[in-house]
């Protein structure tokens, strides 16, 4: 048994350092000179050189791409969370002919890519008049995360005893009012949970806000540092900083709901 254990750490520790280790080196990196770079390319700065970091931080595009980024992602989080939410009450609670055909249409929508919708996508963004627009983002992204979203908070929904919710329907509470007032409070890590995979998939995604600003005064964060190495392609140091810089806000996101995390995951796997 304790080798087993002995094992699985092993295989953790290693999984972590093929995470770890990148982003330390471009952490370390971002504080050296291309030079640096060139001779030292693993050891530590020397001198340490903090110009990278202030010359990203002093560039107005950079904050406006940041500022993009999270706007972005956190209207096309509320709007999937919301829409979603109420949809998996629907499908958790309520039993009608052709709910679980319903459910099997969405978790079919998880094998549907993306890259493959791009063109009509953009045919209809063009249509509707929404290029240009971060709506044309937050609209798509949102819709091609609600399969997810819904398959976890169903899953949650359904854990609910029923009990619960005959008690406040003897007590005057309404189907909405019980789903508000009870259930919503009650699915704070499932909530947690999807709340964080929309917020990163929004701001990792780089080929919907490609096709859909051509304005640079929308563009974010992924698309800033495509259009930043362009300019700076010889500066590696700087890029890295950039990079670094660029990482910050999501992964603060993430470490703050990381608790939620998995046990939003896990919340109703018992009773699916």
């Amino acid at each position: 048994m304790k080798s087993r254990h002995l094992s699985l750490q092993l295989i953790a520790v290693v999984v972590g350092a093929f995470v770890a280790v990148p982003i330390i080196y471009a952490v370390i990196g971002g504080f050296k000179d291309t030079s640096q770079l060139s001779t030292n390319p693993f050891g530590l700065p020397a001198p340490w050189n903090a110009g990278n970091y202030a010359d990203v931080l002093g560039s107005a595009g950079f904050w406006r791409q940041l500022g993009n980024s999270i706007f972005i992602a956190l209207l096309t989080t509320a709007l999937l969370v919301g829409v979603s939410a109420l949809a998996a009450f629907v499908l958790a609670r309520f039993t009608f002919r052709g709910r679980e055909a319903i459910f099997t249409l969405f978790a079919v929508g998880l094998m549907f890519p993306f890259t493959v919708a791009i063109l009509p996508l953009f045919v209809m963004l063009r249509t509707l008049g929404l290029l240009d627009s971060p709506w044309g983002v937050i609209f798509v992204q949102a819709a091609f995360g609600i399969p997810v979203t819904i398959i976890i908070l169903r899953g949650f929904f359904r854990s609910i005893p029923n009990e619960i919710e005959e008690a406040a329907t003897l007590d005057g509470c309404t189907s909405f009012a019980f789903f508000w007032r009870i259930l919503l409070p009650m699915a704070r890590p499932a909530l947690a949970t999807v709340s964080v995979l929309a917020v990163v998939a929004s701001w990792n995604n780089f080929l919907l806000p490609l096709v859909v600003f051509t304005d640079p005064e929308w563009w974010t964060i992924p698309l800033g540092v495509q259009q930043f190495q362009g300019e700076h392609g010889a500066d590696t140091s700087r890029i890295m900083a950039y990079l670094v810089l660029a990482m910050v806000p999501a992964l603060a996101f993430y470490s703050l709901a990381e608790r939620h995390l998995i046990s939003g995951l896990t919340a109703g796997a018992m009773k699916g």
